[in-house]
């Protein structure tokens, strides 16, 4: 094991952990990356290791720590989502051709004691601004100003409805997706819809905040089910790096609890 091995290590798990690199040990050359020195420091947080099977084809909806592989360097790199992509390599060594040559996910050693605890709902009333539709994967993204919600499916002629696009349909929070208008104005140029994908653009509320509530649009009753995180998908559409920024803000995913309609300018709030 290579000194620059064990410092992108270091600096990967810190990245991950949100820890100063100073907090977190490097393991010594003469010692396994993984072994004891590792392994305990990371159990005093009440964490483990789990080692991927097959790095290339591993998905995961977080960050995990991925063996990047240029030639005969070797070096760890921050991995996230599903499809997974890049979102932060220490040593740059994926300027060059590179491939996944293994990884680790850091996991909770008990997991119920580690499921986080959900945020305060919103108390703002938020708005609508702007309602895209796609009638299958990588197809345009269509402007409307009004949109049939379908229960349990999505928006009438969206690819979420039709089980055209990239992801099944008919899943738990798979109808209908929403992103803040503020998240895509941080970035410059600001986020297109072709870029984004998401259906709802709002303004005035913190749509992560709705995650495990059920909130309305208009009189349009709809329940929050995850963050919707951004992936190697979302990144390949913008063709500019977007993955990490995202991370954490990427908009919510939904459920459509029951038929209707959708509109341009409705209020978006929190269901009495």
């Amino acid at each position: 094991m290579r000194a620059s091995d064990a410092t992108s290590f270091a600096a990967c798990i810190a990245t991950i952990l949100e820890l100063r690199i100073d907090d977190v040990p490097v393991t010594p050359p003469e010692e396994q990356l993984t072994g004891w020195r590792t392994m305990r420091w990371l159990g005093g947080l009440g964490l483990g290791l789990i080692p991927v099977a097959d790095a290339a084809t591993f998905s995961f909806a977080g960050p995990w720590i991925g063996w990047a592989r240029a030639g005969d360097q070797r070096r760890a790199v921050v991995m996230f989502g599903v499809p997974s992509g890049l979102v932060f390599d220490p040593t740059g060594i994926t300027s060059e051709p590179w491939q996944l040559d293994g990884g680790y996910v850091i996991a909770a050693l008990d997991i119920a004691l580690a499921r986080p605890v959900l945020p305060e709902a919103p108390t703002t009333t938020g708005t609508i601004e702007q309602i895209y539709v796609a009638d299958r994967a990588a197809a345009p993204a269509r402007a409307v100003t009004e949109a049939r919600a379908i229960a349990g499916l999505g928006l009438e002629g969206d690819r979420h409805a039709l089980g055209t696009g990239t992801f099944p349909s008919k899943t738990p929070g798979s109808a209908i997706t929403l992103i803040a208008a503020e998240v895509c104005e941080s970035f410059s140029p600001p986020l297109g819809p072709d870029e984004h994908r998401r259906n709802v653009i709002t303004r005035g509320i913190d749509v992560e905040r709705l995650v495990g509530r059920d909130f309305t649009i208009g009189t349009l009753r709809l329940r929050g089910k995850r963050i919707c995180e951004p992936c190697k998908v979302i990144q390949n559409y913008a063709q500019r790096p977007i993955l990490r920024a995202l991370v954490h803000r990427g908009g919510l995913r939904a459920d459509i609890l029951e038929d209707g309609m959708l509109h341009v300018g409705d209020p978006v709030r929190i269901a009495t």
